[in-house]
């Protein structure tokens, strides 16, 4: 899941070597200087003169000595100065060069290592625009533990990206080679979640000639452009507008409803979930009816409905329906009570 990865694949910016290291530098190029000022202030020379001799020596510029340089001590100091400094400013420059090269090599390591961890990914969830709603789909996946991908075009969201332990893949996500790069072919869901309607019917229809059998859910706008979604080969299509009225106008009209379905589609204390099951033709389910299948008692999960394979709803299914393969059901129950369910019920005989 997302949240056990690593939070960043780069060291911050104080604890790399090569960065000590050349404020270790710089710091021994500051003793080498008071060494130096003090040694030519010992012979009598003024600290005007004392540090510019100093910062000669040390540069390697190639000047004159400020002063004649009389006696055995001054020379001697001269030439301790000037193998000091040429040392400490050689070995702050490589540092330095050091540091530069090792960050450009931790962000292609880095990223290298997550495309590796992409490649390993099956079964995972693709989010095209990490936007208003892309970010909201992203967080609420996180919260659920289902393993995703982020495909988004903006560079400068690569370390929120990292900070957070996100799956991603900067890019434009209409381009077929971005979304191959995100694992499309081994993906379940794709959400197309862009703020622009002919951007979404485009990744949708480039989706779906890619992986025909990818479930995509894509976001609308202008409620035009359904249709459009659909004919392209989204699964489902969602309008945040649309959906974000009808809640409205559901709370005044009918607030009952609308707590319920918040307990049921959130993640609450109460902990209730809703679910479905496909009945395949070997399942230990299909050619039962809900009695005999007995769901309630064994697992704690009520079965409310039963999508037939025609499309048509059950709502509520009597205990003399027969569950036959191809039908799907949907059960709703506490988080316990489902994962009894699956343990139990979910695998074909």
């Amino acid at each position: 899941m997302p949240s056990e990865l690593p939070k960043t694949l780069i060291p911050p910016f104080w604890r790399r070597r090569a960065v000590r290291r050349v404020f270790l530098g710089f710091g021994v190029i500051q003793l080498v200087i008071l060494y130096g000022v003090a040694g030519y202030r010992w012979i009598g020379w003024t600290f005007a003169d004392a540090f510019f001799q100093v910062i000669i020596l040390i540069s390697g510029v190639g000047l004159g000595e400020v002063r004649p340089l009389d006696g055995p001590f001054a020379r001697a100091h001269t030439i301790l100065v000037i193998g000091l400094g040429i040392s400490s400013v050689a070995f702050t420059l490589a540092s330095f060069v050091q540091s530069l090269t090792e960050s450009e090599l931790l962000v292609y390591f880095g990223r290298q290592r997550k495309m590796r961890q992409i490649e390993s990914m099956s079964g995972h969830t693709i989010v095209a625009g990490y936007g208003r709603v892309g970010s909201l789909v992203c967080d609420e996946l996180e919260a659920a533990g289902q393993p995703f991908v982020v495909v988004d075009l903006a560079a400068e969201r690569t370390e929120e990206f990292e900070t957070r332990g996100f799956h991603c893949v900067i890019g434009d996500a209409t381009e077929e080679k971005i979304l191959q790069d995100a694992g499309i072919c081994r993906a379940r869901v794709l959400i197309s979640a862009m703020p622009n309607d002919a951007e979404n019917v485009f990744i949708t229809l480039t989706a779906r000639q890619i992986c025909p059998k990818l479930l995509i859910i894509a976001r609308a706008e202008q409620p035009s452009t359904v249709r459009k979604l659909k004919h392209a080969g989204a699964n489902h299509v969602v309008l945040p507008a649309a959906i974000g009225a009808h809640r409205i106008v559901s709370l005044v009209t009918n607030p009952a409803a609308v707590q319920f379905v918040e307990l049921v589609t959130q993640r609450t204390s109460v902990a209730i979930e809703m679910d479905e099951l496909p009945i395949t033709p070997d399942h230990a389910l299909a050619g039962r009816s809900v009695r005999e299948a007995d769901i309630k008692r064994r697992t704690g999960v009520i079965v409310v409905a039963i999508k037939r394979a025609d499309g048509q709803l059950i709502f509520p299914p009597s205990g003399d329906e027969t569950i036959e393969p191809g039908d799907t059901l949907v059960f709703l129950g506490r988080r316990s009570h489902l994962e009894q369910f699956r343990e139990q019920l979910h695998k074909p005989v």
